[in-house]
């Protein structure tokens, strides 16, 4: 997938696959029948692979009873058209089930329109240039959108901010704030709520700083009372197939939160699964 940089996802897949063709055994399985609790699921993400990963945790935020959402934002939203594109056909390969229908029965209404967006995997590419007459319209058209009517647009919002590159969406950020003297994820607090709101601010926040960003999502799956320890696991694992983006997260957490991201870790884990996460962010264990 174009976001895991390095061989490692491939490496693992490679790993899984050599495992049944020596063994005639699934490593998935095995780890299963071998292991428990969170130290189990964080190793049976390792074993899945980045691509395979994210699909098992769509379908585990997707079916039930309710939709975890803040699993369905880390999978799909700030991602490239290549990543949706292989999530979606792995998703119907591994379940046989389009994962179009599935986001479209668990979610309702406009915020089902902008994941339908997100999905259609039509954002400019990292390599479309900023064009000032391009940005200038698009705030002009999101001021019109929000604070500019009686009332909200809110697919207007969410199509300028699923369908524009992260280069563009900060462009649009700052051009807003000179324009209208006022910070567009303000605008959108103001505007917006519930899970459109943090949808859409998940992309804004993804394209202004992305390393602060995967810091703060990683301080929200431990902050307040209990770990949430089903994104704590997704999300350093996501992160740790990149290892200069790790170290780029691990450096943002420490200057927002003046702590390493490691002692943050040491204080919501223990044991074997203490261990595995302090090995995904690269701390000697």
């Amino acid at each position: 997938m174009e976001r895991r940089r390095g061989c490692k996802g491939s490496e693992i897949n490679m790993i899984r696959d050599a495992y049944a063709r020596i063994h005639r055994r699934d490593l998935v399985a095995d780890i299963k029948s071998e292991t428990s609790g969170w130290f189990e699921a964080g190793l049976v993400s390792l074993a899945r692979g980045p691509l395979l990963s994210d699909v098992y945790l769509l379908r585990e935020a997707l079916s039930g009873i309710g939709t975890k959402e803040k699993a369905l934002n880390d999978v799909l939203l700030g991602r490239s058209n290549a990543d949706i594109n292989a999530i979606k056909s792995e998703y119907h390969r591994v379940f046989h089930r389009r994962l179009e229908d599935d986001v479209r029965s668990d979610l309702s209404m406009k915020t089902e329109r902008h994941f339908m967006i997100v999905l259609q995997a039509q954002r400019a590419e990292d390599s479309a240039p900023v064009v000032k007459a391009d940005i200038d319209r698009d705030i002009n058209d999101l001021y019109n959108a929000t604070e500019g009517k009686i009332g909200t647009d809110e697919i207007k919002v969410c199509s300028i901010l699923s369908t524009r590159n992260d280069n563009q969406l900060r462009a649009i950020a700052y051009e807003y704030q000179q324009k209208f003297a006022r910070n567009l994820e303000d605008v959108i607090r103001k505007e917006f709520s519930g899970h459109m709101e943090d949808a859409l601010l998940f992309q804004l926040r993804n394209a202004i700083d992305k390393y602060m960003h995967h810091a703060t999502l990683l301080e929200d799956a431990m902050a307040g009372a209990g770990t949430k320890d089903y994104l704590l696991i997704s999300r350093v694992i996501r992160y740790h197939w990149d290892r200069n983006h790790m170290a780029n997260v691990r450096g943002a957490y420490e200057r927002r939160y003046r702590r390493s991201l490691a002692s943050r870790i040491k204080g919501e884990t223990s044991g074997d699964y203490e261990r595995l996460m302090l090995a995904c962010i690269g701390e000697r264990v």
